[in-house]
């Protein structure tokens, strides 16, 4: 950015140093990704891992981000509580088997009709609820 016409150097002050770097220890965050989330260069947050008044305790950063273990709201009915109307008549054709119906934070709900994989369920459930 420096060397272009009319921009200036930029200035990062020691709390968002400090802040940058944490972010950088996050689960499943690479240091380029924070970089490209504040417009700037690779080597610059490496450099500032480098020094130790900059680079985050690692200790403190993983009690913080650790995930806490929740459990999930489930309710066990025999039919649905609301009916609906089919939307086509090839869904009476699968009213023989078995069906489940999972509400998803945000609103979104998931109908299951007929036979399934449950670790493909779990995993496609689990992206997402993300």
């Amino acid at each position: 950015m420096a060397g272009k016409k009319g921009q200036k150097k930029r200035f990062w002050s020691d709390e968002e140093k400090v802040s940058i770097c944490a972010q950088t220890c996050a689960p499943g965050v690479s240091v380029a990704q924070v970089a490209r989330r504040y417009a700037m260069n690779t080597d610059l947050s490496h450099k500032w891992l480098r020094d130790p008044k900059f680079a985050p305790d690692l200790q403190i950063v993983e009690e913080q981000t650790a995930p806490e273990p929740c459990f999930l709201p489930v309710e066990v009915v025999d039919q649905p509580m609301v009916e609906e109307p089919d939307p086509a008549p090839a869904a009476n054709a699968t009213s023989g088997h078995s069906m489940i119906e999972i509400d998803i934070a945000g609103g979104h709900q998931l109908r299951i009709v007929g036979g399934y994989d449950p670790e493909t369920l779990a995993r496609l459930i689990r992206g997402l609820s993300v």
